[in-house]
């Protein structure tokens, strides 16, 4: 294990209920504190103020602020893994649109509690070897599955079903997250209709 990733590796995995409730408290003060104060201002100090313990007892868990916020992004992805699983595993639309409607308000649901929290995540979280090798499996199961619906469903004449699920990917990806993040972000639901349609549009040709 390198340096880079031991320096954001939890110290104490908890096994006992008090200790994980203990270590979740952290978590969600340091949602709040890095949401409220940034990255930077988001000390160590704040988070054990917020989350009502001393700063030792942080310690024991987390040893420093690094692997805190490296903790929140793994739980956002397998938390978005969870929800992704549950709606591609399970009976979809038949029409395309509304197939992508059921992926754009999913990306949407994911970013609507706090946008700004989730932008630093993705930008500033340090990332090991082991959650970049994540976030890239998550990617390509996400890739996979949209060219497989592509490849197979009625509506769709895009040729290039290969090139045309990474574009999707990576606009209901990239363009949820820009414009819900931005100082005047676009209202929800009407991302929600325009990139459905942008969408739908593409890929039936």
């Amino acid at each position: 294990m390198s340096s880079d990733q031991r320096r954001i590796q939890p110290r104490k995995q908890p096994r006992q209920v008090r200790a994980e409730l203990t270590r979740q408290r952290i978590l969600t003060a340091a949602a709040h504190v890095f949401a409220d104060h940034g990255y930077a201002a988001g000390t160590t100090n704040r988070i054990a103020e917020r989350a009502g313990i001393s700063i030792g007892s942080l310690y024991q868990y987390f040893p420093n602020k690094d692997a805190i916020l490296a903790e929140l992004l793994t739980r956002h992805l397998d938390d978005g893994t969870a929800a992704a699983a549950k709606v591609l595993t399970g009976p979809l639309p038949e029409s395309i649109e509304e197939i992508f409607r059921v992926f754009v308000r999913l990306a949407v649901e994911a970013h609507l509690d706090d946008p700004h929290l989730l932008r630093m995540l993705l930008e500033q979280a340090p990332r090991s070897n082991e959650l970049l090798e994540r976030i890239g499996r998550v990617k390509r199961d996400m890739v996979g599955h949209t060219r497989d619906l592509l490849e197979g469903h009625p509506e769709v004449r895009v040729a290039d079903t290969a090139t045309a699920a990474r574009l999707v990917i990576a606009t209901v990806e990239l363009g949820v997250h820009d414009l819900l993040a931005e100082p005047d972000p676009i209202d929800a639901r009407r991302l929600e209709d325009e990139m459905v349609a942008m969408l739908t549009r593409y890929v039936k040709g």
